[in-house]
């Protein structure tokens, strides 16, 4: 049966009435659709660009589908209806054309140096050749991203340090578009971020270490930035479990942490594409991209910027189209306008997915 909807649509806010047949957006009426929201503000479905639906909670692969489909079924709740894995030791392309299934966009496993990154969840490598086989090798397990370590913390240096030299960095980025897949790097180091960015590598995840120099070749180059900053928060705890130990890298990740804000505003300001991640699995909860979105809101982005970046424009950079003609049947529906307080996208009143009511 299809569905009608009508609302004030985002982004440019005008009411409207939308026909969902099957898990097809159109502006023509259809005979005898069933209307199941009328009233609100009406937003493309969210989109967690940086989450890991293969790894649990404490930093461990998961071991059955049924735990990705409880993870997607969290975020999915929540309003997100796509969801971009950033890196996956357990594959589940079974889920993709799934019902109920975020819209998925994902990468194989992390690609890291030994012993340089989770334990369990990476494929660890040393030299060009194997970083070569082993981005390529990825980039079949993904469907149109591979993710690289661009840095850890080095036992040997007692602080942050890239994973490979810049000629390795830039052949790994050079593989995966051989492949046809997009490379994200994670990286929290000064030096790790400047090696990736110009080694060409398409978004940058966290990017803590980023200078003012850097994020305007990102601008330049259209480089994406996913800060994933509810996870940015957990910097101190790290801090003060590697003290005593590896005082030099608690110190560094504490003044990473006070300055990211700052960092993230002059990303905007610059005009660097940036995208709502959360990093869920492994230390943060699945389901927080409102939270996400908050903290955002507190660094200084406008909240129609911060919607853009986890509705509309996220959905464009990851290829799924929103609410236009033609376009895919998720949306969600607040009570009042989003752009005016942005805590109303905590509690959606209406989410569809793919055509289908998920609430």
């Amino acid at each position: 049966m299809a569905l009608h909807v009508r609302g004030a649509v985002l982004p440019d806010g005008e009411v409207r009435d939308l026909w969902l047949v099957g898990d097809t957006v159109t502006y023509e009426p259809v005979r005898g659709a069933e209307t199941i929201s009328d009233g609100g503000f009406i937003v493309p479905g969210l989109v967690d660009a940086h989450c890991h639906l293969g790894i649990a909670f404490g930093a461990k692969p998961i071991t059955s589908l049924d735990q990705a489909r409880e993870l997607a079924a969290t975020d999915r709740d929540a309003g997100v209806l796509a969801l971009r894995d950033a890196g996956s030791p357990y594959p589940y392309p079974e889920l993709e054309d799934e019902d109920g299934i975020p819209r998925l966009a994902r990468a194989g496993r992390h690609v890291a140096a030994p012993r340089r990154y989770l334990r369990d969840v990476g494929v660890e490598v040393e030299g060009e050749a194997d970083v070569r086989a082993a981005v390529t090798e990825q980039a079949k397990a993904g469907n149109g991203w591979v993710k690289l370590v661009g840095d850890w913390i080095s036992r040997d240096a007692g602080d942050l340090a890239p994973s490979w030299d810049a000629n390795t960095m830039a052949a790994a980025v050079e593989a995966a578009h051989a492949a046809g897949a997009r490379a994200a790097v994670h990286t929290f180091s000064e030096e790790g971020v400047e090696l990736m960015v110009r080694a060409g590598v398409d978004s940058v995840e966290h990017g803590t270490g980023l200078s003012l120099d850097l994020i305007d070749e990102m601008a330049r180059r259209g480089t994406a930035l996913v800060p994933t900053m509810i996870n940015i928060r957990t910097f101190g705890g790290i801090a003060d479990r590697a003290r005593g130990k590896f005082d030099t890298y608690a110190d560094h990740m504490v003044a990473l942490q006070e300055r990211f804000p700052s960092v993230v505003r002059a990303a905007y300001e610059a005009g660097v594409p940036i995208y709502v991640g959360t990093d869920a699995g492994g230390g943060i909860r699945h389901g927080l991209v409102a939270e996400e979105m908050l903290i955002l809101q507190e660094a200084g982005l406008p909240a129609e910027e911060i919607l853009a970046s986890a509705s509309w424009r996220a959905r464009e950079w990851l290829g799924f189209p929103g609410l236009v003609e033609g376009g895919l049947a998720d949306l969600v529906v607040y009570e009042t306008d989003p752009r005016a307080d942005l805590r109303v996208v905590r509690a959606p009143s209406r989410i569809v997915l793919k055509g289908r009511v998920v609430r």
